[in-house]
């Protein structure tokens, strides 16, 4: 029988296509198969997440800021409730309308309502927008009460920074403010500064430990839709609060210095010569760093602006002043590092020829013969005319910078001054002049082109005191419960008995009779302090002035009274602080400044018993225990009063 050849021909091609069709089928499957396992196991975990991501939300959450307080624990600067008024545009019809509602209430200004409409048109229509804050809780109330009128708007608690003693310690603590676009240009990578309402320091303590005080943020895990309106919270982690930063500062002496001086344009700086703890640090007036919490008026802070008194600047660490006497215990030891004899002396007849110039003592009779001992207690200029014009200011200045005048110190508040020191060089360096040598006689006397900070000031009478120590102002105990270390100072080179002579001329100053300073001393058995007056010319006194004769500051417009200062240690016989002090335009040293740094001083060593019970760790102190009567107004604890 014949074989169809043709037939078995086709079925051959059929099963060929067949096998290809089948593999085609077969590699589709797999690949399909192998895609649905990548899209479905491998990838499982990451578009969970994705899905999960546009589910929900993480907001960050603003942590509490970190406390400020004394060394006892006296809180300084802390967070209290701020009670505000928010609102969510797209539940409000009419925003004018709502504000002008909300007016009647709350004080709304121009300037204010033009930052809210500015901050809505910004934000999400379903996100909140601060609309005022720091209410009294009658505001609140009112707001509460009449919600129902105030479309859109709904009552918020919140936190604000408050200082408790607010111009006691406005220019130490310092203050916060809103974040502004500058802040934001020196730290775009930080996330917090973005928040709504968030605040950072702007000057003092608050300015220097920002970061450290900001803590850690929290985070608040909510459920969103898909145009991000909040549908719930998931989860809330606040945070980690700011750091506690601990001061040196007493209060107790803070307030009592800011009291005796209130009436004036002055500073007051104390320290502990020793370690170069700030005991007291006072610029008066000052200003409430909680209005910038509030707002400060217009007019209110043109007046700030313009009051003479200055009450904005820092005068104990920028405001410079000519040392005027109080320098004379700089040329004293300039004089005995050159070999000068401080038992020789020289004639003052109230006046003292050089070339063709004639140079005037403060008194107009003159001292008669003075040696270093006696020409600091009665505070002859005509004295130290002649040891300066016999040093060299070169040599003075030397002297000057070495015990801390001309120098700033890395102090935790910013806005230091550095003064002026002058030599040869500086002037040539300055005004490309010659220095002449009438110029070192009054810079003898620290007049001419000295110029001083109140900070220095008490730096240089603790490097005086402290047997030549170098040590240098310092602010802060602890930072987040862990000690501030306290680098060693290093040793001046100076003669013991040269800085005996010196505090022996301070101690004739205030306490043996003559002394510029006699009746400003303490009585009181070892509370003795030392010191040396001194007032700095504000003007130039002319000859026919002096002829017709000087007039008294009395006289004088107050802006042309001397400047009077006052430096001092105490105790004498075991010195432990040091004070300076100046008051603008306050006349004489002797009759203004040394009177007030006798009383603060005075508290400040009737304070001293508190502050040796107290630990040296400041974490482990507790004010209660404390085994002393609080001490009065006057310095005076009730139990000695009885």
């Amino acid at each position: 029988m014949a074989i169809d050849r043709r037939d078995n021909s086709r079925y051959k091609t059929f099963t060929r296509r067949a096998l290809i069709l089948g593999g085609g089928q077969a590699a589709a499957f797999t690949l399909l198969g192998a895609r649905m396992y990548y899209l479905q196991i491998s990838k499982t975990d990451e578009y969970r997440m994705l899905a999960e991501e546009n589910r929900v939300a993480m907001r960050l959450i603003a942590p509490l800021r970190g406390r400020i307080v004394d060394r006892f624990g006296t809180v300084l600067a802390s967070n209290r409730q701020n009670y505000r008024a928010v609102m969510i545009s797209e539940q409000t019809p009419d925003v004018p309308a709502t504000l002008a509602r909300l007016s009647r209430i709350v004080e709304i200004t121009p300037d204010q309502r033009k930052r809210i409409m500015r901050d809505i048109a910004r934000a999400p229509r379903f996100m909140p927008v601060t609309v005022s804050e720091n209410l009294t809780w009658e505001q609140f109330a009112q707001v509460n009460i009449n919600e129902p009128d105030l479309a859109g708007l709904q009552p918020d608690v919140g936190e604000t920074r408050f200082y408790p003693y607010s111009t006691e310690l406005a220019h130490v603590v310092g203050y916060v403010t809103p974040v502004y676009q500058r802040d934001l240009d020196k730290d775009p990578d930080e996330p917090l500064l973005k928040l709504p309402g968030f605040r950072v320091g702007k000057s003092g303590v608050e300015q220097t430990y920002d970061k450290v005080l900001r803590g850690q943020a929290g985070a608040s895990h909510v459920e969103v839709n898909a145009y991000g309106r909040v549908i719930r919270e998931l989860s809330k982690d606040n945070g980690k609060p700011g750091d506690e930063i601990v001061l040196t500062l007493d209060m107790e002496v803070q307030k009592f210095a800011c009291e005796r001086l209130k009436d004036e344009s002055a500073s007051a700086v104390v320290m502990d010569i020793h370690t170069g703890e700030v005991i007291s640090f006072v610029s008066t007036p000052a200003f409430d760093p909680n209005q910038f919490n509030t707002g400060y008026g217009v007019a209110a802070y043109k007046a700030l602006l313009d009051s003479p008194y200055l009450p904005l600047t820092n005068k104990a660490l920028a405001g410079l002043y000519p040392p005027g006497s109080t320098f004379k215990t700089i040329t004293s030891i300039a004089a005995l590092r050159e070999g000068i004899d401080p038992k020789q002396t020289v004639r003052c007849t109230g006046k003292y020829e050089f070339g063709n110039h004639l140079f005037h003592c403060w008194k107009k009779e003159g001292h008669g013969a003075m040696n270093m001992h006696d020409g600091m207690k009665h505070s002859c200029d005509i004295y130290y005319y002649d040891i300066a014009r016999r040093v060299g200011i070169d040599k003075i200045a030397k002297v000057a910078r070495e015990f801390g005048l001309g120098e700033t110190y890395d102090f935790e508040v910013s806005g230091e001054k550095k003064g002026i020191v002058p030599d040869r060089d500086w002037k040539r360096a300055v005004t490309g002049e010659s220095w002449q040598q009438g110029e070192t006689l009054i810079s003898g006397i620290g007049q001419g082109f000295l110029l001083t900070t109140p900070l220095q000031l008490a730096v240089m009478t603790a490097r005086l005191a402290n047997g030549g120590m170098a040590v240098k102002p310092r602010l802060t105990r602890a930072i987040g419960g862990e000690l501030v270390p306290m680098p060693p100072a290093p040793m001046i080179d100076v003669d013991p008995e040269w800085l005996k002579i010196v505090l022996e001329g301070m101690n004739g100053v205030s306490n043996e009779p003559g002394g510029t300073a006699y009746r400003a001393r303490i009585t009181e058995p070892g509370y003795e302090l030392a010191g040396k007056t001194g007032s700095a010319q504000v003007r130039r006194i002319t000859m026919a002035e002096r002829q017709g004769g000087v007039r008294k500051n009395e006289a004088l417009a107050w802006k042309l009274r001397d400047h009077a200062l006052f430096i001092c240690f105490a105790p004498y016989d075991k010195p432990q602080y040091a004070m300076s002090l100046v008051i603008e335009h306050g006349g004489s040293g002797s009759g203004a400044a040394a009177p007030a740094a006798r009383d603060i001083m005075l508290k400040v060593l009737k304070r001293n018993i508190v502050r040796e019970q107290a630990s040296a760790d400041p974490r482990s102190f507790r004010p209660e225990d404390v085994r002393v009567h609080k001490m009065g107004a006057d310095g005076i604890s009730p139990a000695e009063e009885a």
